[in-house]
């Protein structure tokens, strides 16, 4: 990929996240303003970005209208997404569905409850390997040679004091989540959230992704999660069986 490409798509997500100022992209990649301010033209002349009131640059109508079509694309989240809403109506906590990409999981979709706390998870974005429910949930069911390929490129860094730190602990926890049939994250990339997690099958049975129940361990703690596994058991059932799964 060119250079300048890749700088376009940098400066692309990083007016995503909130609008920003020539000068303030300049800052953030190290580039000269001028530089920065001739790539958000060129960006909103294609309409993925557009010059606000304020001067700052924000997404574009077009970009906005390139993602609606690109998640028709996507299946899964396509099937998944009402009873994803129901989930999160019913538990009130947020969901996520990851999802398995190429040789990364990503997050697919997520139900946030009006009024609540935003989680710092972002649909389109990786998952924490060793710290999320939903990767735990997706690994523990993948083949040998998928796990360490995805191992290969985490360093198990600490983020809390419950993080998992080495492969053999990972690999450790990935054996209990086939025993239980569900992984949790307990506070393990931020210390005052939790998590469940349970896999999603297609109509093999190969498991290509996960739900979970995400929240604050000030509104749930692991056991008050551990009371919404029925409930999220038959979310995760209901979307494999669309999916084409039979038990």
């Amino acid at each position: 990929m060119s250079q300048s490409i890749q700088r376009a798509i940098e400066i692309l997500e990083y007016v995503s996240a909130q609008p920003r100022t020539p000068s303030e992209v300049g800052a953030h990649f190290k580039i000269h303003r001028s530089t920065a301010l001739r790539t958000l033209q060129t960006l909103t002349e294609s309409g993925l970005t557009r010059r606000r009131e304020d001067g700052r640059y924000g997404v574009g109508y077009r970009l906005a209208g390139l993602a609606n079509l690109a998640l028709e694309q996507f299946d899964l989240a396509n099937i998944a997404h009402p009873y994803l809403q129901e989930l999160g109506r019913r538990c009130g906590h947020t969901v996520h569905l990851a999802a398995v990409q190429g040789r990364s999981i990503v997050y697919a979709d997520k139900i946030e409850q009006p009024g609540m706390v935003r989680l710092y998870s972002q649909i389109g974005h990786p998952v924490t390997i060793h710290t999320s429910g939903v990767g735990k949930a997706i690994l523990a069911y993948q083949p040998p040679e998928f796990v360490e390929h995805m191992l290969d490129g985490t360093d198990f860094s600490r983020y809390t004091s419950t993080t998992i730190t080495s492969r053999e602990q990972f690999l450790e926890q990935l054996g209990q989540v086939v025993e239980q049939g569900y992984a949790v994250d307990d506070g393990e990339y931020e210390d005052f959230v939790n998590c469940v997690a349970m896999p999603l099958r297609e109509a093999t049975g190969q498991v290509i992704g996960a739900v979970s129940i995400t929240a604050l361990k000030a509104r749930a703690t692991m056991d008050d999660l551990s009371e919404l596994l029925p409930a999220l058991r038959t979310t995760t059932t209901t979307i494999s069986e669309e999916l084409g799964w039979r038990p």
